[in-house]
């Protein structure tokens, strides 16, 4: 066989293969986690876990067919190179981004609130008494007992403390 004929096929493997099955696998994992953590399944906080992920399996990816095609690295980290300087100083204008998203991975494997619970959230200026109304990735969405609805960043939730309030009592 030739050379490159190898480098197809390992490549489509790559590709048909081991992306779904990376995928099936990570998607299988945060399932359960999420089944087993929070003792009630939350579709959207797990979809965007699961997101998340994909995104590095893709990059994984890539970067295994790049190291099959041998492609000259001379080349590939002069361009690597000029993109991260361009998304590092995007990302360092934004870094509020990056973090709220890393907030959300940490607040869906480590936190134990869910969706409906009453959370107090200790921040010494202005205490915030609110219902758990939704999570996303920038954001979790709460509803005070006026009905105000407000949007917290995750960064700020992990960076506060929070209490969860016993039969809807906050001390």
């Amino acid at each position: 066989m030739s050379e490159d004929l190898i480098k197809i096929i390992v490549s489509v493997a790559c590709v048909v293969i081991v992306y779904p099955v990376a995928r099936f696998i990570i998607s299988k994992l945060v399932d359960n986690v999420a089944k087993l953590k929070l003792n009630l399944y939350d579709e959207a906080r797990a979809k965007m876990i699961k997101k998340t992920f994909n995104i590095l399996n893709i990059i994984v990816i890539i970067t295994i067919l790049i190291s099959i095609w041998g492609v000259d690295t001379k080349n590939l980290l002069l361009a690597l190179s000029s993109v991260f300087a361009v998304v590092g100083v995007a990302l360092f204008a934004q870094w509020s981004i990056l973090s709220n998203v890393t907030a959300g991975i940490v607040l869906f494997f480590s936190l134990h609130i869910r969706i409906g619970d009453k959370i107090k959230i200790l921040d010494k200026d202005f205490p915030i008494v609110a219902t758990l109304i939704d999570m996303k990735t920038f954001y979790v969405y709460l509803e005070t007992e006026e009905g105000e609805k407000i949007a917290y960043p995750n960064n700020m939730l992990l960076q506060k403390g929070i209490s969860i309030c016993d039969s809807g009592k906050c001390l």
